[in-house]
């Protein structure tokens, strides 16, 4: 048991700094580790969110004091995707692990190819025009949808929420990333109490992961200012598409 909760840190530690320096939450890393232990979905997602919330929590704390959030959109942003959350907790429990697996594999292959597609991203110089009707529609629904997408698989939502405010709202990402965990942080705990309501976190696989995520979100967001992170961005991307095979090829074993 000391054994699993050691690896648990660690993992925890790993993907807190990542996920703060890239500014989509460590659940990307934590969810799958959990996935190959055996858990249930509502149990991974929960599990996994509550250290979620911890390294937004690390991270925003950081943040705040670099002066890089913009707390407007941030709340704006959360206040969108709570009902989401909300509605992927229960959604959780009504997901087989088979299926679970299989579209977790699909999230993860769109998060890989988005950081390896990232620096192309962040190209996209500010637009001062007014946005349209169209543009604001695609915000809300983005932000919701990525709301769900935090609960059910247990991962946050960032993949979500820094593409929105980079493409859509034309943002830096050094203010996106950063505004990024404080949605995070609001959204995961409106997850995480939805989960706990429903009784489906594992605590002690938690409370490992989160120790070990809050110590990295100090990490990676001090080193965000500093590291260049394209090594750092194809190793991850190649990570989590490698991930996503196995986790479509147990997929198709078990059909």
């Amino acid at each position: 048991m000391l054994d699993i909760a050691v690896i648990l840190v660690i993992i925890g530690l790993v993907a807190g700094t990542i996920g703060s320096m890239i500014g989509i939450g460590g659940g990307i890393l934590m969810t799958p580790a959990l996935t190959f232990m055996g858990l249930t979905p509502a149990n991974i997602a929960s599990t996994s969110l509550i250290a979620v919330a911890s390294t937004s929590a690390s991270s925003t704390v950081e943040y705040s004091r670099q002066k890089r959030i913009d707390y407007k959109l941030g709340l704006k942003m959360a206040t969108l995707a709570i009902p989401g959350a909300i509605i992927g907790a229960f959604l959780s429990s009504e997901i087989s692990l088979e299926y679970f697996k299989a579209y977790f594999a699909i999230v993860l292959i769109f998060t890989g190819l988005y950081i390896v597609y990232r620096n192309s991203v962040l190209k996209v110089k500010p637009d001062t025009k007014p946005k349209s009707t169209f543009f604001y529609l695609l915000f809300f629904v983005g932000s919701f949808t990525a709301g769900i997408i935090s609960s059910l698989f247990g991962i946050g939502g960032g993949i979500v929420f820094v593409p929105l405010m980079v493409i859509l709202l034309r943002m830096t990402m050094l203010i996106s990333g950063p505004t990024s965990q404080l949605t995070l942080l609001i959204t995961s705990f409106a997850g995480v109490s939805t989960h706990v309501i429903l009784g489906h976190p594992d605590y002690i696989h938690a409370i490992s992961l989160s120790v070990g995520a809050f110590i990295g979100g100090q990490i990676g967001a001090r080193l965000s200012r500093y590291v260049k992170e394209n090594i750092l961005q194809n190793l991850l991307s190649i990570t989590l598409i490698g991930v996503a095979v196995k986790l479509l090829f147990d997929f198709m074993n078990k059909k």
